[in-house]
C-alpha cells in the first residue's frame, strides 16, 4: 500500500460516495485508474465494506454503553450468542481481569438491563459491569 493508496482511503471514510473521478483528481490519477485501486483495496481486504454512518441518537438509540463480561470459563468461542443479541454493536474477546467486551447502544437504561439479563444467559457468564457513557467527545476512523 502506497501514499496514493493511503489519500484513497482518508477520503472514503469523509464520504465513501466521492466520486471516482473526484477522488482521482485529488490523488493525481485518472477515474480509471482510481477505480482500479479502490477495487483492489477491496479485493485485498483493507477496505472491508462500505457503510453509512448514522446517528444514534436519532434512532432512539440514546443509551450507550461498554460492559465487561466475566466468564468462569473460556467464551471465545460464544461470538454467535454475542451478535444474536441486536444491541450489540461490538463484542471482543479481551485479556484482562473480563473475558469480554461489548459496547451496546440501547433507548433507555431499562432496555440497558434487559441486554445485560441476556448476557448472563450465555454459557459461561458469571458477570458484567458495564459502564455509560454520559457524552463522547469524538469518534473517529482507523487512520490509513
Amino acid at each position: 500500500m502506497d501514499e496514493i493508496d493511503r489519500q484513497l482511503l482518508a477520503l472514503l471514510q469523509q464520504d465513501a460516495t466521492t466520486p471516482y473521478a473526484a477522488l482521482g483528481q485529488a490523488v493525481g490519477l485518472s477515474a480509471g485508474a482510481t477505480h482500479d485501486r479502490v477495487r483492489k483495496l477491496r479485493e485485498r481486504g483493507v477496505i472491508r465494506r462500505t457503510t453509512v454512518e448514522v446517528d444514534p441518537v436519532a434512532l432512539g438509540r440514546g443509551v450507550l454503553a461498554f460492559v465487561m463480561v466475566d466468564s468462569s470459563r473460556w467464551v471465545g468461542d460464544s461470538g454467535d450468542r454475542f451478535a444474536a443479541i441486536p444491541e450489540i454493536q461490538e463484542a471482543h474477546v479481551i485479556a484482562g481481569s473480563a473475558s469480554v467486551l461489548v459496547k451496546v447502544r440501547t433507548a433507555t437504561t431499562e432496555q440497558l438491563q434487559d441486554v445485560l439479563r441476556r448476557l448472563y444467559a450465555i454459557d459461561g457468564v458469571s458477570g458484567t459491569q458495564a459502564t455509560v457513557v454520559l457524552e463522547t467527545f469524538f469518534e473517529r476512523p482507523v487512520e490509513p
